[in-house]
């Protein structure tokens, strides 16, 4: 399985596709597909049966995953895309940063 440094919540920069330069946070990650949900990126049309959620059914909008090679993490301070490093700070927490402004990415 490859490393996914990319975790639920962050802000992320579409880097190729479709969706490039688009900016949204993620919904969620599927480690073993290599995939995130982003949101707002990727948006796809879905026809769907009248059901208890949907009692209308009809043309529904939803994001589908992209794969995680074409999203980069947002740099805290600039918002550009950078790479995620790994730091141990002094009190001993390993913490990811930003390999372009140094930032720590909460």
């Amino acid at each position: 399985m490859p490393k996914v440094r990319i975790k639920k919540g962050d802000k992320v920069v579409v880097v190729a596709g479709k969706d490039k330069s688009k900016k949204g946070s993620v919904l969620q990650v599927f480690p073993k597909e290599s995939r995130v949900l982003v949101e707002g990126v990727n948006v796809v049309k879905r026809h769907t049966k009248p059901n208890a959620a949907n009692p209308e059914g009809g043309i529904l909008e939803k994001e589908a995953p992209i794969h995680i090679s074409n999203v980069a993490v947002a740099d805290p301070k600039s918002g550009e895309p950078t790479r995620v490093g790994y730091k141990v700070l002094e009190d001993g927490k390993k913490v990811r940063y930003a390999k372009k402004s140094g930032e720590v990415i909460d």
